[in-house]
């Protein structure tokens, strides 16, 4: 029981103290010429981060996650173009196996 206390104390006193951590718009970060991307450019980074996270580990130029982004809808087409990949070949198998 004393473990359980000191892991979640732990963890409390962890993330209380990442709720302080200092925060930079993204606009202050880049150009205002630059391409922010939103929801379909979260879509296409999902469905590549595949490609992308075997490229980022060999180049230093490659990035997973596009930190010029517009912020939830990124987020959402990202986590749904993730996804997409695998419900692709999930249901070529399933086809194949009929």
């Amino acid at each position: 029981m004393k473990k359980l206390t000191f892991i979640t104390l732990t963890a409390l006193a962890f993330l209380s103290l990442t709720g302080c951590a200092h925060v930079i718009p993204v606009s202050d970060c880049i150009p205002s010429t630059e391409h922010i991307y939103g929801f379909w450019g979260g879509t296409w980074h999902g469905m590549i981060t595949w490609f992308t996270f075997f490229g980022s580990l060999f180049y230093d130029d490659v990035t997973i996650y596009a930190v010029n982004n517009n912020g939830g809808w990124y987020n959402f087409g990202f986590i749904g173009g993730l996804g997409f990949p695998i419900r692709l070949i999930s249901g070529l198998l399933k086809g194949l196996k009929r």
